[in-house]
């Protein structure tokens, strides 16, 4: 069964950092595009970041850019994110997601596995 387990959410003042961790079981995506998406309250699930096959490519969506940092570890089968500098609007459940290309893509459709998210609620 493959599995996608978003780890590291919880609550941080505005100012602040977390480091999201997404461990994958059942397979390997070591040749696979992942990315991050996230869902406010009341708002459609919108794209974060999303990282290629070997972590040499990456796209930001521009709330984010200079704040959250997207990485991959092929050997541990994990993908992180670092979010420095929070702010209140980026509170929301957070998802991972492992996609069938092994490009960085930014739709979800694109992608095929997704995590079940992890709450990250930012205070101001």
């Amino acid at each position: 069964q493959v599995q996608l387990v978003e780890s590291g959410g919880g609550l941080v003042q505005a100012g602040g950092s977390l480091r999201l961790s997404c461990a994958a079981s059942g397979r390997t995506f070591s040749s696979n595009g992942m990315g991050w998406f996230r869902q406010a309250p009341g708002k459609e699930r919108e794209f974060v970041v999303s990282i290629n096959w070997s972590g040499g490519s990456t796209y930001y969506a521009d709330s984010v850019k200079g704040r959250f940092t997207i990485s991959r570890d092929n050997a541990k089968n994990t993908m992180y994110l670092q979010m420095n500098s929070l702010k209140p609007e980026d509170t929301a459940v957070y998802y991972c997601a492992a996609g069938r290309s092994p490009m960085a893509l930014m739709i979800e459709r694109d992608y095929d596995y997704w995590g079940q998210g992890t709450q990250v609620t930012v205070s101001s």
